[in-house]
């Protein structure tokens, strides 16, 4: 494990969380899409789950709440992150959800022995891992026979991002995602992470892939604010309506995120 790394990570989210829960209510993007999230989640009947990277515990708190009987944990890097959460658990007496810093390589120190139903990664966190390949291994390790892995990951084909930047004059920020590091979504401050492909998401498991769909293909991505707030609502609930009709198929792979879901076999 590459610790230095994953420190220059967690401080990068430590400063984030100051105002992160500010800036998500004000996108409707985001909480759009972390609603579809959601709802794919729900779908399955889970009495173990894991969450990684669940920030200020938006989804967390969620499926506990929802969930009562459900046991819920989750594992972040960020020890402001782990505050917050851990703040909002006290906050709503959620006696079935446990909060701790970590990354993937920490799960059974933090939650030892513990075996879940339900693995999800919301909003791309293993694009900052040390190493996918070792990471869905570990995850796999840890999944229950029948249980179900849901990942997103940010994308690295998402072409509509690329051809929006070429169109705005910014040519070297066009293909940022395409470069064996990524500096994240900031233009200010640097994260060093990774962008996957699709086949590089698959290749980095042995478990099946069930399903995957894209978002923000035509859809503009949540961090396009000036174009949202210059297109009509009708315009970018059409332009949503057609994302979910070809999300699944391979157009959806040039989403700015996807969707993956594996499951382990009975």
């Amino acid at each position: 494990m590459n610790s230095k790394y994953y420190n220059q990570i967690g401080d990068y989210y430590d400063k984030d969380a100051v105002d992160f829960e500010h800036r998500y209510w004000k996108n409707d993007t985001l909480q759009r899409i972390r609603q579809s999230f959601r709802e794919h989640v729900r779908q399955y009947k889970f009495t173990r789950v894991l969450e990684i990277g669940f920030g200020p515990g938006f989804d967390l708190v969620h499926f506990a709440q929802t969930f009562p009987e459900a046991s819920i944990r989750g594992l972040d890097i960020s020890a402001e992150m782990v505050r917050i959460t851990n703040e909002k658990i006290l906050d709503f007496n959620l006696s079935n959800a446990i909060s701790k810093q970590g990354s993937v390589e920490d799960i059974e120190s933090q939650f030892p022995g513990e075996r879940y139903d339900m693995i999800y990664v919301f909003f791309g966190a293993l694009n900052t891992v040390d190493d996918l390949s070792n990471s869905m291994a570990e995850l796999e390790r840890l999944l229950l026979p029948g249980g179900n892995l849901v990942l997103t990951f940010v994308n690295k084909w998402y072409v509509g991002g690329i051809l929006i930047e070429l169109l705005k004059g910014r040519f070297r920020s066009a293909f940022d995602r395409l470069k064996k590091v990524w500096g994240g979504y900031s233009s200010s401050k640097f994260l060093a992470s990774k962008c996957y492909s699709s086949k590089e998401v698959k290749l980095s498991t042995t478990l099946k892939c069930k399903e995957q769909r894209g978002y923000s293909i035509f859809f503009p991505a949540w961090y396009y604010g000036g174009i949202h707030r210059r297109l009509p609502n009708k315009i970018r609930l059409f332009l949503w309506f057609i994302d979910s009709k070809i999300s699944r198929t391979k157009l959806g792979t040039l989403g700015e995120y996807m969707l993956y879901d594996f499951q382990k076999k009975s």
